[in-house]
């Protein structure tokens, strides 16, 4: 290992900014990148990878480029209950799209985790949690791959990392490029009940650029900077939550030697914490959502622009015949239950409510905005609205799948883990048929 010092960091952090603003370029002046909804970040994270360590070695980004995404991750998991805020919504529509993402994500888990162990595991010598890289990098997108392959990593399997970046970053690509050939079926077939003309579509939508008077704040002011600065604030608070999480994750450890609680899920759970102290203080009023989301947002361009920028292809390859299995058969099935299940539980724009799933479920949540805003430019479909709400049911569940997933693994329990996803999915859509939800 090479001598890392600050300033490595700094020349680390550097290179990747630049491969941004060069994979942001690429997105405002290049057409085919446009049609696409390729994010600037994983452009960055593809330059990185073949001009980096990985590739023909032009860049001189460090070895320690694939700890990053494992850092950051606390962070953005430490910044999610501050964001949170109260909306509201119609009971059966929450209910639905509650059942419907619940699910979908309990069974790819139990997917990916029983053909791993079932099938490849039997054919291949693979890492017993070789499987769950598909769905932590499908519907977790690069930072649930980060948190599953850093946790994997502290159990002794530094393969896993790569390839569920892999999988995040096949996830995305395949997301974008299905979803939009998904959008003309669906005007072609009357199944769009807002689709304006794709080729009518807003530019900002084409070249990410908004046009001064679509342009909105960042946030609310909510310090004067004669003692802090509003930013400063807010970024100071997610820090000191992911550090938080850091000590409990240590102190865990030193009471229970050979468990590791992952840093993000301590971050998670303290930030929930530390929330509902500044709740009770009334010190919550001076963080401004607006502006902490925009910080996690930050976080997670650079999360997958430095993960992507350190797969290691020599693992890619070595792996290459039982990752493609598993990740096209993982596709399928995900496809196969994101359009049939829509149309049975969703009463209304269902295509719409399809479309953004399949987003989630196999890049990210920003891609499955990204789908949703081509069918429905103006948010008519009321979609986002009963996701926030059902999110909140599903993030525990999904903090629990990630922290647990590795131990479970390692350990020999990975049938019984997968065997419980299974039951726990079929459970959930049991209620949606004990209360009529299913649209016969």
């Amino acid at each position: 290992m090479e001598n890392f010092t600050p300033w490595t960091l700094f020349v680390d952090i550097g290179i990747i900014s630049l491969l941004l603003l060069v994979g942001k370029l690429m997105r405002v002046k290049i057409k085919w990148i446009q049609k696409l909804f390729i994010p600037p970040s994983l452009l960055a994270g593809f330059i990185g990878l073949a001009c980096g360590p990985h590739g023909f070695d032009i860049l001189p980004l460090s070895d320690q480029t694939g700890t990053y995404a494992g850092i950051l991750i606390a962070f953005i998991f430490g910044a999610l209950p501050l964001t949170s805020q109260k909306t509201k919504g119609n009971n059966q529509e929450i209910g639905s799209m509650w059942v419907y993402s619940q699910a979908g994500l309990l069974l790819q888990w139990a997917f990916g985790g029983l053909l791993g162990l079932l099938v490849l595991n039997q054919i291949w010598p693979l890492s017993p949690g070789f499987g769950i890289t598909m769905p932590s990098g499908y519907c977790g997108g690069h930072g649930t791959a980060a948190a599953i392959g850093q946790a994997f990593g502290q159990l002794g399997h530094d393969e896993i990392l790569t390839l569920a970046m892999t999988a995040a970053t096949f996830g995305i690509v395949a997301s974008v490029i299905l979803g939009l050939i998904f959008v003309k079926w669906g005007a072609k077939n009357k199944h769009t009940t807002y689709l304006a003309d794709y080729k009518d579509l807003p530019s900002e939508l084409r070249t990410g650029l908004l046009p001064q008077e679509k342009r909105e704040s960042m946030g609310e002011s909510t310090c004067s900077s004669i003692s802090i600065d509003s930013l400063t604030f807010n970024l100071a608070i997610i820090c000191a939550i992911a550090l938080g999480g850091y000590g409990i994750s240590k102190l865990a450890a030193h009471f229970m030697p050979g468990f590791e609680l992952p840093v993000f899920s301590c971050a998670f759970v303290f930030g929930i914490l530390f929330k509902k102290l500044l709740d009770k203080t009334r010190a919550s009023e001076s963080i401004c959502p607006q502006t902490v989301g925009h910080i996690s947002g930050a976080m997670t361009d650079y999360l997958v622009a430095f993960g992507i920028a350190s797969i290691k292809l020599s693992v890619v390859l070595e792996y290459i015949v039982p990752l493609a299995i598993l990740l096209l058969s993982g596709l399928a099935v995900t496809l196969i239950y994101v359009f049939f299940m829509a149309k049975k539980l969703m009463k209304e724009c269902w295509f719409e409510k399809a479309l953004f799933t399949w987003g989630w479920f196999t890049g990210t949540m920003a891609m499955g905005i990204a789908l949703l805003r081509v069918v429905d430019p103006k948010m008519k479909s009321r979609c986002m609205d009963s996701y926030a709400l059902a999110y909140l049911f599903i993030a525990p569940v999904e903090i629990s799948l990630i922290t647990f997933a590795p131990v479970a693994f390692v350990n020999g329990y990975g049938l019984l883990f997968a065997g419980i996803c299974l039951v726990a999915g079929l459970c959930v859509l049991s209620v949606a048929y004990f209360k009529k939800w299913f649209i016969r």
